[in-house]
């Protein structure tokens, strides 16, 4: 039996999917109950809690063959890093007293940085502290940009007919289909064909800039002159305390975005055959255009 935490979300749901039509036997860790019914009527157990309760976590992950871990960021949280800590420490508090032996644990690229941004950083413990527990073998997954984060710019779009963002406009950096995320996933899980500590990059079908986003994605929703503007940081932490968030986690984003633009945050990746994905951003771009017209 296999344990998926954020069985709801965008790559936990399609880990699940992927695992219940392969025949595996699922239990599925989410808040919200309802989300999991369609999973069930597939064979899944729901199994409704917090990933924040080491109680709950321990007795969800018991009898588990192997659990798929992940912290996701709050962006209302005071002081990101810590979020993601407290929620990492009774993750691994539970799989230690639940006798875990196998971890597919979801971090993310820049990883390797001790002093990114709050989110990254996070991750960064997760992954230290897992692997400094004994018993247990673990593959951290290190993905890219996700493709998804380009559904936020549908607003813009519509209101501005541009995508805006601090990135530079000819940087190209890698994106990343959560599908092929949730897939790669869900093939370590059925393998278990890792031993101690393993780091995962996952990098794409190849690196895009924003320029390019926009003249594909402009292409698919009729829109062939849509085109990308860098904002200056300014503007763009004005926008997101009028969206509600906090210093701390502005400036998270912030920092986050100046790594990626440096070239900071992927010093440590490569792009090989291995770290290559298969979703491009044209396929992408047509399920873009699909929840564009209809949103």
């Amino acid at each position: 039996m296999y344990v998926i935490t954020g069985a709801t979300g965008n790559i936990g749901s399609k880990i699940v999917k992927r695992l219940l039509d392969e025949g595996q036997s699922v239990r599925m860790i989410a808040r919200n109950a309802e989300k999991m019914k369609p999973f069930e009527n597939q064979g899944g157990e729901a199994f409704p809690g917090s990933a924040d309760d080491a109680e709950f976590l321990t007795k969800a992950f018991t009898g588990a063959k192997a659990v798929f871990t992940m912290e996701p960021p709050d962006v209302t949280a005071d002081d990101p890093r810590k979020f993601i800590n407290d929620m990492g420490e009774k993750i691994a508090r539970a799989i230690q007293d639940a006798g875990v032996k196998y971890v597919v644990n979801l971090s993310t690229v820049g990883a390797h940085l001790p002093d990114s941004s709050g989110f990254i950083s996070g991750l960064h413990d997760q992954e230290n502290r897992l692997n400094q527990m004994k018993g247990i073998n673990v593959v951290h997954l290190r993905p890219a940009y996700f493709m998804e984060n380009l559904f936020d710019s549908m607003g813009m779009i519509k209101e501005h007919g541009m995508i805006g963002w601090t990135l530079k406009p000819d940087l190209k950096i890698p994106m990343i289909a959560t599908e092929d995320i949730a897939n790669y996933a869900a093939e370590r899980l059925m393998d278990l064909d890792f031993k101690g500590s393993e780091v995962k990059y996952l990098l794409g079908e190849r690196d895009v800039s924003y320029n390019e986003v926009a003249r594909v994605i402009g292409s698919k929703i009729g829109l062939p002159d849509l085109k990308y503007q860098e904002m200056p940081e300014d503007t763009v932490r004005d926008a997101m305390r009028q969206w509600g968030l906090n210093e701390r986690t502005t400036e998270a984003f912030i920092t986050m975005m100046d790594d990626i633009n440096s070239g900071r945050i992927y010093e440590d990746s490569k792009r090989t055959e291995e770290t290559t994905t298969p979703t491009s951003l044209e396929r992408f771009a047509d399920t873009f255009a699909e929840v564009y017209k209809h949103s």
